[in-house]
């Protein structure tokens, strides 16, 4: 009997700074950054110091509410977070949240109105997570193996997780599940994020390189694959971490269910397909460079998108925290969004 694993503190308010879990650390040292400026947590959000779309929406309505505790403008705190990752939907849809519930709030009330709406959110996140895992067990047989790409548990969601919340449920339910591990190139959320988390939750894990989950499915070592998502379109096509595209197709060549599993503050209806969804380019660094270190000939180019699209027709499920959907999306999810306030509509860039 292993003893009840300690919930990650990942993002908390603490007397008017924001304190995060440095993830670029991890696993090799657990440090904490104290926050106390809205462009400070713009560039921690840049530099991946926090990532995971629902975390990076409670860690946006957190440095709203940090602006207005210091009197700042919230339009120009909103602008900036809302510039750092463009293709996380969760971040645009918190900021507005923020916004909306301070522009009901009487002047000398703003800042507890920001703060108390950020933890509103913060809250919800969490719950969702529980609710995702309780769903998305039901789909994950006794015995399975499982494969997950990048990084969707407590660290991505500031909560209980998304895809790692199915499988951390799946393990408690005492299904003695194993899990492949996606190392997650560039940047080895996989690896570095991923596998820290499952080590800590006593949950069975082997860490594979990208490019060798195909070769696991062909040989009848997967029996699902589950991940997360940075922004799911009206439609059902589901941006998430760059890879996520090749192991839906290959996924769909092998017979295996492909699930996404994410909060309905993912899905954004304003959006009409995944060509409509700005793909982040990052540095060229992150990929010619490897802990530090150069990797390729010197002056060599590098492509470096973060995300990819996986259109619906690779999409087996999708698991929200208010039940599992499925297609045809363009009419199931569309039929969520009247029933649920959650679902987001980012409409215009301005908040």
């Amino acid at each position: 009997m292993t003893a009840e694993p300690l919930e990650l503190n990942v993002i908390s308010w603490n007397a008017g700074r924001i304190r995060l879990l440095d993830q670029s650390r991890l696993p090799f040292e657990e440090a904490y950054l104290d926050i106390d400026d809205v462009a400070a947590l713009a560039n921690a959000i840049r530099e991946m110091r926090i990532r995971g779309a629902p975390a990076l929406g409670v860690a946006a309505a957190y440095g709203l509410a940090l602006a207005a505790y210091r009197g700042q403008s919230l339009e120009a705190a909103a602008e900036i977070l809302g510039a750092t990752r463009p293709t996380a939907v969760n971040l645009a849809w918190a900021l507005k949240r923020v916004m909306g519930a301070a522009r009901g709030s009487k002047a000398t009330e703003i800042a507890a109105s920001a703060l108390d709406e950020a933890r509103c959110i913060h809250n919800e996140e969490n719950g969702a997570g529980r609710a995702i895992g309780r769903f998305g067990a039901d789909l994950v047989p006794k015995g399975a193996t499982v494969l997950t790409h990048c990084n969707t548990g407590a660290l991505a969601t500031a909560g209980f997780g998304t895809a790692l919340a199915v499988i951390r449920t799946s393990h408690e339910q005492g299904k003695r599940i194993h899990v492949l591990v996606d190392e997650t190139r560039p940047l080895l959320q996989g690896a570095r994020l991923t596998a820290w988390e499952l080590q800590r939750l006593n949950i069975p894990f082997t860490v594979i390189v990208d490019a060798a989950a195909g070769e696991m499915m062909r040989r009848g070592k997967v029996d699902c694959i589950i991940v997360g998502a940075d922004r799911i379109a009206a439609n059902g096509d589901v941006a998430n971490k760059v890879g996520t595209y090749s192991l839906a197709v290959l996924a769909k060549e092998n017979n295996l269910p492909f699930y996404v599993a994410a909060p309905t503050s993912t899905i954004d209806t304003s959006t009409a397909s995944g060509d409509d969804i700005s793909i982040e380019e990052r540095s060229a660094h992150e990929v010619t460079t490897f802990a530090g270190e150069r990797i390729t000939p010197e002056g060599a180019a590098g492509a470096n998108p973060a995300f990819d699209i996986t259109p619906a027709r690779y999409v087996t499920a999708i698991i929200t925290e208010k039940g599992v959907i499925r297609p045809p999306y363009n009419k199931t999810l569309t039929q969520m969004a009247g029933v649920s306030g959650r679902v987001v509509k980012t409409g215009a860039s301005k908040w």
